[in-house]
């Protein structure tokens, strides 16, 4: 008997289908059968009249930016599958990307704090036969998302924004001067292809429906050929009650070797209603690689041995599962005029992250600035859309970094391998200060940080340097260094920004728009955004 089967009582009773649901899915999904429907079609006819600025599909990380600009005065409507409500688990962040909601005066301090379900330190760093780090105040907060996004719904609705549950986005028309978009209530009421559907038009559509939404698909598709990802974080995990006590929290941790061509990597925090731990491990999306449900299984054998538990003595409240892929071609450009894709869908996150919250939060005032110049000014081309998610040489460059932390299907190296590769980087960067290690956890890279480990680890274990340039090889190395020499240049051109700022107030709102986007991009693209909140 599997210990799935064995632990299968002491779960919801909805996982085992679950589980089944997503290994069908990760099955088609690495065969590449996924169908890539045509949901989204132009013409250069003009819509006249419209009934919103902006429509925002997906409305659980949607409500974020919906409200920041309907209380900016536009005219937004949500549309979402489900339920706008938020799921019983915390969503993990550090204090100083939460200041966003109070910079967009979407939340008081007292409702920012009332969303605080907990808050724990310090965090472990820990790789199988290195030193253990200790550090304080990364992503050591756990945020309700239920209480949330009912705060935040409710102001919208508030502010006279319109919201859409139980509809389904089926597809948009891209005019000359606004878009349609096409939506049934979910389930539909009427059996017949095409009844009970409803036409919304607005100036804008901001597509935040993820990783795999179909508006995003079709975008890769025409931009790039193939949707198949470069990269895949695969995670399984639980809340469970009956663990023991700890305070601290893992943000990274490992304690066994590569095993079937996977290393293992946790995290754990305590949870209001129980502790949290996930197992993750970056993978491609190879047929060869294992289903989610012996991933599962690892998890189960494992868990006991990482928290010290046997785990008939556990209460499983959750149980998690899931894979976020990740394009080196990223964040994703529109190939149309007036459809923007927003947070995960439009790839804006690290490789090395699991996206959503997290990512969303850090660029929300960014995203809030720029679609609100966009629409005051009617810069809503693709051009001007495609500023709105820029190169980011600092995202690109944590390409080298997955690749140095998975193992190919049929790769051969030593099982210690990226164990102890990973306990060289971050010994460096510990010996290098918190300046170098703390944004780096929070997969903010800056130029000179980088270096300065790089040359350390290079100093500390020449040998280990270049079984890593084995490892990935020559064209993953060349098209790292053409992201790194790009982030030495935006981080110089973000320093010199700050004296060009005072003039663009000057100049007409096009070249100003596109001025701010690229100081922007400079700003993000280099890490400053991190700085500049300390």
């Amino acid at each position: 008997m599997s210990l799935f089967e064995t632990v299968r009582s002491q779960m919801p009773a909805e996982i085992p289908l679950q589980l089944q649901r997503m290994d069908a899915f990760w099955t088609s999904y690495r065969q590449g059968d996924q169908a890539i429907a045509q949901v989204v079609r132009t013409t250069q006819e003009k819509l006249g009249d419209k009934d919103f600025d902006a429509i925002v599909c997906g409305g659980t990380l949607g409500i974020f930016i919906a409200c920041a600009l309907q209380r900016r005065g536009w005219r937004v409507a949500i549309i979402e599958q489900g339920l706008l409500k938020g799921r019983e688990q915390e969503w993990n962040i550090s204090r100083r990307e939460l200041n966003a909601f109070l910079e967009l005066e979407l939340l008081t301090e007292l409702e920012l704090e009332t969303a605080i379900a907990t808050i724990y330190n310090p965090a472990r760093v820990g790789f199988q036969g290195g030193k253990e780090l200790w550090v304080r105040d990364i992503l050591n907060i756990g945020v309700d998302p239920v209480y949330l996004l009912e705060v935040l719904k409710q102001k919208f609705l508030a502010a006279g924004g319109m919201l859409l549950e139980q509809t389904a986005f089926k597809q948009a028309i891209a005019y000359a001067d606004g878009v349609v978009v096409e939506v049934a209530l979910t389930p539909s009421p009427s059996p017949k292809e095409g009844e009970g559907n409803k036409r919304i038009t607005g100036r804008l559509l901001l597509d935040v429906m993820g990783h795999f939404s179909p508006i995003a698909k079709q975008a890769r598709s025409q931009t790039q050929g193939n949707i198949k990802p470069d990269g895949v974080c695969m995670v399984v995990g639980s809340c469970a009650k009956g663990m023991p006590e700890k305070s601290y929290g893992d943000l990274i941790y490992s304690f066994t070797p590569i095993q079937k061509q996977c290393q293992y990597f946790w995290e754990a925090f305590p949870a209001k209603d129980g502790r949290t731990t996930y197992m993750f491990t970056y993978v491609d999306a190879d047929i060869q690689r294992l289903s989610f449900a012996q991933l599962m299984e690892d998890y189960l054998f494992w868990l006991p041995k990482y928290q010290e538990i046997e785990l008939n003595q556990l209460e499983f409240k959750r149980v998690l599962f899931g894979f976020f892929p990740s394009y080196k071609q990223n964040p994703l450009q529109t190939p149309w005029a007036r459809i923007l894709q927003v947070g995960d869908s439009s790839g804006m996150q690290s490789p090395l992250s699991f996206g959503g919250f997290g990512a969303m939060v850090r660029h929300l005032p960014r995203l809030t600035h720029g679609i609100d110049a966009a629409l005051r000014n009617d810069l809503l081309s693709k051009e001007y859309l495609r500023s709105l998610q820029p190169y980011q040489p600092n995202l690109s460059v944590t390409w080298l970094f997955q690749k140095s932390m998975s193992v190919a299907v049929n790769q051969q190296i030593e099982s210690d391998r990226i164990n102890y590769l990973l306990g060289v980087t971050f010994m460096a960067m510990e010996k290098l200060g918190d300046r170098v290690l703390y944004p780096f956890l929070q997969d903010v890279v800056q130029f000179i940080p980088l270096a300065q480990t790089m040359l350390a680890m290079s100093i500390a274990d020449p040998v280990l340097v270049l079984k890593i340039m084995q490892q990935v090889g020559i064209p993953t190395l060349l098209d790292w260094l053409k992201h790194y020499l790009g982030l030495g240049a935006y981080s110089f051109l973000n320093q010199i920004s700050q004296k060009i700022a005072p003039p663009i107030a000057n100049l007409l709102p096009e070249r100003q728009y596109q001025w701010q986007r690229q100081i922007d991009a400079w700003h993000y693209g280099s890490g400053g955004d991190y700085q500049s909140k300390d």
